[in-house]
């Protein structure tokens, strides 16, 4: 048993410590107040008297009060501390000896408050889906719209996104949505007191129906990716193992379409803006060609089959001139022919002079002739007859003479014309290579012009392609989503365990809060006897 501690023989001052000895209570300085000595010395630093005294005594008594106070408050903690250095393993073993009962009673309610729950607790059964998210989507068209990058780490940055959407409250109330949630009684049960709050509260709306039973299907929903791996597992419980099943494959159809959607939606965007810009280059490119025409009408460089029409002009004119060179030169040579038989007396036989006339003349001349001769040879020279024919051989030379006289006058002018028409087309050459020659230079404006449209109907024509690629490309799904292991209904629930696992962690947390309880009992114990200066002192 615990002793109260014997007062000391000589009473050192209030507030100090006895010398050679460390500081101890207070009641180590005035003694215990239940011995007579002790409490008379209690009650006087308790309640200082104030009749009698002067009022020197009574300033200086109010002044040493704070510091005893003080005094009192620091020796407890300091027997408390060094009472704590002084615990041991046998102090432990003794404060739980001394409330086993305490430990045993604890385990026992533990037992049953585990059993307890595990009989009335809501069953929870858990399916498992295995999916496997490929970041590289499918490969519908060379150039997509989404490009997939190579590198590992990124394509599990990919896998990571998708996972997040997986369990997005998009796709969440997708499911509520499509399994109507809203009106299952597992997700929207009535409290105890719900009944009451309706008389004094509006019925819940369907949006704050649809907002509770979101936060409990986003509590039942769990997905994570295997190490190493784009494969997915996703988890759902709920209270029907069947329903888990319909929840898990509601969650991946809405996944998928989510992933679909989003994939449209961003295309139809990116279409969206190139169609505004396709309005912007349809006008630069309309704008563009006018101009090009415009320019084409104001310098006179119209185009057939790629060439200016003034440039075949000249080509045209080129050729006839080199044409009349020639017409002039055969005219000239036929003119100096001509001549030169008529001055050497030649006209009759000479082959330049040709005309119908010519030949008839020619072929009369012929027959008489032969006549003449053979006449001369028949009749001899003076013959009658032979006198007529020679005046008439005399009138057929004089005859083609006048004929080839006629026909070197239309050499001649032959010659003239020749002449006249190549001076003619050779004027009509030199301006039209003026006018080539400027042409050229336009050209060189008109072909600048030409390049800028060019290059503004490609970018137009590439817009337009790319926009009817797009728009085309929002009606294909490409995500690449694959389930390797559909939802089962499980045989067994997943919460709460079996009533024997159940038992014995209820035991095991009854018997650890029992001995939390010991411990803390015995310490709270320990530290107010040492504080009321008791001590460690057995019987």
């Amino acid at each position: 048993m615990y002793r109260p501690k014997e007062p000391e023989t000589r009473q050192p001052d209030a507030g100090q410590a006895s010398p050679g000895r460390s500081p101890a209570s207070l009641l180590d300085l005035i003694g215990h107040p239940r011995t007579e000595q002790g409490a008379e010395t209690y009650r006087r630093l308790a309640v200082p008297e104030t009749r009698g005294n002067t009022p020197e005594v009574d300033n200086a008594t109010e002044e040493q009060a704070p510091d005893s106070r003080r005094a009192s408050i620091q020796n407890r903690l300091n027997a408390q501390l060094r009472s704590l250095r002084e615990l041991g393993p046998a102090d432990i073993l003794l404060w739980l000896q001394q409330r086993l009962l305490l430990v045993i009673v604890a385990t026992i309610l533990g037992v049953c408050a585990a059993v307890a729950y595990g009989l009335t607790a809501t069953p929870r059964y858990t399916v498992y889906t295995d999916l496997i998210i490929d970041p590289q989507n499918l490969n519908v068209v060379s150039d997509d719209v989404f490009a997939s990058n190579p590198e590992r780490e990124a394509q599990l940055l990919e896998v990571e996104s998708r996972l997040r959407v997986l369990t997005s409250r998009n796709v969440l109330r997708q499911v509520i949505s499509d399994l109507d949630l809203t009106e299952d009684p597992e997700f929207v049960k009535p409290g105890l007191l719900e009944p009451l709050f309706r008389i004094f509260s509006p019925a819940t709306s369907l949006q704050d129906r649809e907002l509770g039973v979101l936060r409990q299907l986003s509590e039942r929903v769990d997905a994570r990716r295997e190490e190493r791996s784009f494969v997915v597992v996703l988890s759902v419980w709920s209270e029907e193992p069947d329903k888990a099943v319909r929840l898990s494959e509601s969650i991946v159809r809405a996944f998928e379409a989510e992933l679909f959607e989003s994939a449209a939606t961003s295309a139809g965007r990116i279409a969206a803006g190139l169609n505004e810009r396709l309005d912007e280059l349809r006008a630069a490119v309309t704008a563009a060609e006018e101009k090009v025409e415009a320019f084409r009408r104001e310098n006179d460089l119209q185009a057939t089959a790629g060439e200016l029409a003034n440039s075949r002009i000249s080509s045209l004119v080129d050729t006839q001139v080199v044409e009349a060179q020639q017409r002039l030169i055969q005219a000239d040579a036929r003119y100096a022919q001509m001549q030169a038989a008529v001055a050497n007396g030649q006209a009759a036989t000479a082959a330049v002079f040709e005309s119908p006339a010519m030949t008839t003349l020619r072929g009369s001349y012929n027959v008489l002739r032969q006549q003449i001769g053979s006449m001369e040879r028949t009749y001899g020279s003076r013959h009658p007859r032979l006198i007529a024919l020679r005046s008439e051989e005399a009138a057929l030379e004089n005859a083609i003479t006048d004929e080839a006289r006629r026909i070197l006058q239309s050499a001649r002018t032959d010659t003239e014309q020749a002449k006249a028409a190549l001076e003619e087309l050779r004027s009509t050459a030199e301006d039209g290579r003026t006018t080539v020659y400027g042409n050229n230079d336009a050209q060189v404006r008109l072909r600048e012009l030409e390049r800028e449209a060019r290059a503004k109907a490609t970018v137009y024509e590439t817009f337009l392609a790319r926009t009817t690629q797009i728009t085309e490309r929002q009606q294909i799904d490409t995500t690449n989503v694959r389930v390797i292991s559909p939802a089962v209904p499980p045989k067994s629930k997943s919460w709460p365990p079996r009533t024997i696992i159940m038992a014995a962690g209820g035991a095991a947390a009854g018997a650890a809060l029992g001995i939390i309880l010991a411990l803390g009992l015995g310490l709270w114990g320990h530290l107010w006897r040492a504080s009321s200066g008791l001590g460690r002192r057995f019987a």
